[in-house]
Formats: structure tokens, C-alpha cells, sequence
């Protein structure tokens, strides 16, 4: 197995492990996450909500095939792990709140970056271009 694999399907499983144990405890409200969202000014619901949204995330993200969905799914994690670090860094929060919804922002980057080209629902800048393959390869590609 390639390095890129490898660091695709770590990282994956690690964000997915970290999507799906927060979304059962935001399901659950389990201890700890309602204080938090009280500490963050949020009503109560906003748990269910991300919950559901989480636990569909690491599905989508874990699903062989439907790229795009993949791609929406990582956006989406993207903005409520950044949207959760922001929210903690300015609602004054313990430090450690912040870094560690930034690292899972940072890690869903990562995972997204490590794609094999099965996962990638196509060309991000380049109309046309090859999945995985940008710029002038892509260009020489085709010719």
C-alpha cells in the first residue's frame, strides 16, 4: 500500500472516529456537552442538530463511491470544526477547547488532500483535467 493510502485511511479514521463518538454524545447529551453549549451561549437543540449532522458526515466520508457527497461532507466539517474552534476561542473557553477543534479542522484538511482518485468528485480548478492530475500534467495528458 502507498504512503498517500496509508495516510488517507488514517486520517480518515481518525476524523471519522472523532465524527462518530461526538455525534453519539451530542445525540445522547452525554456529560459534558450540554455544559459546553451552555458555556457557548447555544440553546440545548443545537446538540441533536450536530449530532445527526456528524453521525452522517463519517458515513458519507466512509461510504465506497459518491464523490460529491464526499465533498460536501468534508466542507461540512470543515466549517463546524472551524465554527466550533472560533466559537470557543471567543466565547473565552478553556484553551484546549480551541486547539483541538482546530486540529480536527486541520485533520479533515489532510484527509481531504490524501484522496485516492476513486474519492475525488472531479477537477478543482480545471474544467476537464484528470482526477488527481492538475496543470500542465493534466495538459500533457490529454494532448
Amino acid at each position: 500500500m502507498k504512503a498517500q493510502a496509508i495516510g488517507y485511511w488514517i486520517t480518515t479514521a481518525l476524523l471519522c472516529l472523532a465524527l462518530i463518538g461526538g455525534g453519539v454524545a451530542n445525540l445522547a447529551h452525554a456529560w459534558g456537552t450540554l455544559e459546553v453549549m451552555r458555556l457557548l451561549g447555544c440553546p440545548p437543540y443545537i446538540l441533536t442538530i450536530l449530532g445527526v449532522w456528524k453521525v452522517l458526515g463519517a458515513a458519507a466520508l466512509l461510504a465506497p463511491g459518491f464523490p460529491r457527497l464526499k465533498e460536501w461532507a468534508y466542507a461540512g466539517v470543515f466549517f463546524e470544526m472551524t465554527g466550533a474552534a472560533a466559537s470557543h476561542a471567543i466565547s473565552g473557553t478553556r484553551a484546549w477547547n480551541v486547539w483541538v477543534t482546530a486540529g480536527f479542522a486541520l485533520l479533515t484538511l489532510i484527509s481531504w488532500a490524501l484522496r485516492p482518485p476513486s474519492r475525488i468528485a472531479g477537477s478543482l480548478f480545471w474544467p476537464g483535467a484528470q482526477p488527481g492530475r492538475t496543470g500542465a500534467v493534466a495538459e500533457r495528458t490529454r494532448a
